[in-house]
């Protein structure tokens, strides 16, 4: 059984927002939302070829959130559910993901759009989006079915903070 697995944040993702509260709950509600990150030096090198990638996966931890509930009410829903189930912020492993568009690298700084993530947040990793592989037609959306196109207009209630 393994005990411990420790991350070293590579970056600093910067946004527009700095309180929870009245944030996008999701990529497809932060389309005119840009940020920046910074890729810490030692791991600069690490960008090279990423600048022909139209969009990219982020993996981040969520430095606000503390502690977790295996059941959770998240946004859109009064019903709690299982919380592998949602995208809550406070989970066991309190781990990240938001596809995002890559606008600019200069150096080591990526300049991207369709952010919905708190300003200051570590970045984990970063992975190219690549079309033909990361997308699938063929999917359904369990619970959140009938709340699909609410993301594009739903904004945090400070539920997680």
């Amino acid at each position: 059984m393994i005990d411990k697995i420790v991350y070293e944040p590579i970056g600093i993702i910067h946004s527009p927002f700095t309180n929870i509260e009245g944030m996008p709950i999701q990529p497809e509600g932060a389309r005119e939302f840009r940020g920046y990150i910074e890729v810490f030096d030692q791991f600069a090198d690490g960008l090279k070829d990423l600048d022909g990638f139209s969009h990219i996966f982020l993996i981040y931890h969520f430095h606000s959130s503390k502690g977790y509930s295996l059941h959770t009410k998240p946004f859109l829903e009064n019903t709690l559910r299982g919380v592998f189930a949602t995208r809550a912020p406070k989970r066991p492993n309190p781990v990240g993901l938001s596809v995002v568009r890559l606008l600019s690298i200069e150096s080591s700084v990526l300049q991207i759009q369709d952010v919905d993530i708190l300003d200051g947040t570590p970045l984990i990793d970063i992975k190219p989006f690549v079309s033909g592989i990361d997308n699938r037609t063929e999917t359904s959306r369990g619970w959140m079915d009938d709340k699909a196109f609410q993301f594009r207009t739903k904004r945090s209630d400070g539920r997680f903070a």
